[in-house]
């Protein structure tokens, strides 16, 4: 390092101490470079504990209560395990649960084929491809409140673009294009939705897993004669495969979730076709005001997910070892 540099550090270190209050800078002295880390990390782990730990420990404490949050002055008495006995009897809850499923199923099946197809055609390098990369990256890009309104007037009947491109294809008459209110199109449509907005997540990991390879792992498999096929499935696949489980798990998380896309698209309709467990826990709490009954479902919720996802992590690092 020249002198000019030491010389600018010094004075930087200086200014620093001389706008440090004289109290603080005598009693930082005293203590080691560890315990410095932890006087600057505290009060940031004391603000996350308690915006994460203290609402889980409420909801908690409220699903063993018949507690109303409509009713703050009634005494909440305590119900024991009767509100989980509800929650894994309840035929509704089951059903939010298979829609729930079926969104997550289709969505990552969708984006993990389309995300690492295109993120193999951008590893290739071709004309272009970091425009069409940036293009590919706007969806991700958006608000999902400004995604849901947009696809909701794409799919509208008689004006929107959806159904013309669909009558123009088929010969349907677009007034037969109901995306939103059919019964069998409605789960679909929002699956269409998901899939083109996170996609480009999804390609942005496993392009990051194709361009960790090393580039003399493919010229050793020329070198052997190995076909383009062979060197997908034997070098490609296999060293790809941890970045697509992380992708899986990140999407899995975020669709078992979902929530603001079907509120804005159906708001669970038609009937309950598309009334996921997110929208069924809203329902619950702040419509039927059953507090309790609704943080017992959270709950259930979340040690499905946390139960889930760490079974998933455990495999993740046992392809990652291999």
């Amino acid at each position: 390092m020249t002198d000019s540099k030491l010389s600018l550090v010094e004075r930087t270190a200086a200014a620093a101490a001389k706008a440090t209050p004289q109290p603080v800078l005598l009693r930082m002295r005293g203590l080691s470079d560890r315990a410095i880390a932890w006087a600057f990390i505290t009060p940031t782990i004391v603000l996350l504990l308690a915006i994460n730990i203290f609402p889980l420990l409420w909801a908690i404490y409220l699903s063993f209560t018949n507690y109303r949050a409509n009713r703050p002055s009634a005494i909440a008495e305590s119900v024991g395990l009767r509100n989980y006995e509800r929650v894994l009897t309840d035929p509704d809850i089951w059903q939010a649960m298979q829609t729930t499923a079926h969104f997550v199923f289709w969505t990552i099946l969708l984006q993990m084929l389309i995300g690492f197809s295109l993120a193999y055609l951008i590893d290739r390098k071709f004309r272009g491809h970091a425009f069409w990369t940036t293009i590919i990256l706007i969806p991700m890009m958006l608000s999902p409140a400004v995604v849901g309104n947009f696809w909701r007037f794409l799919y509208q009947p008689q004006i929107g673009l959806f159904a013309y491109v669909v009558s123009f294809v088929t010969g349907i008459p677009t007034a037969n294009i109901e995306m939103l209110g059919n019964v069998s199109l409605a789960p679909w449509a929002i699956v269409i939705v998901d899939t083109w907005m996170w996609t480009p997540y999804v390609m942005l990991i496993c392009l990051a897993g194709l361009r960790s390879i090393p580039d003399y792992i493919y010229e050793a498999a020329e070198v052997d004669r190995a076909s383009p096929l062979r060197q997908f499935w034997s070098i490609t696949l296999p060293m790809v495969l941890p970045f697509i489980m992380l992708a899986v798990l990140f999407r899995g998380i975020e669709n078992f979730k979902m929530f603001d896309m079907v509120n804005l698209l159906t708001g669970g309709g038609p009937g309950s076709t598309t009334e996921v467990a997110s929208i069924t826990l809203k329902r619950q709490a702040f419509e039927s005001w059953r507090t309790g009954y609704s943080s017992a479902f959270a709950i259930v919720l979340f040690v499905a997910v946390f139960g889930l996802a760490n079974i998933y992590v455990k495999a993740l690092n046992r392809v990652k070892q291999r």
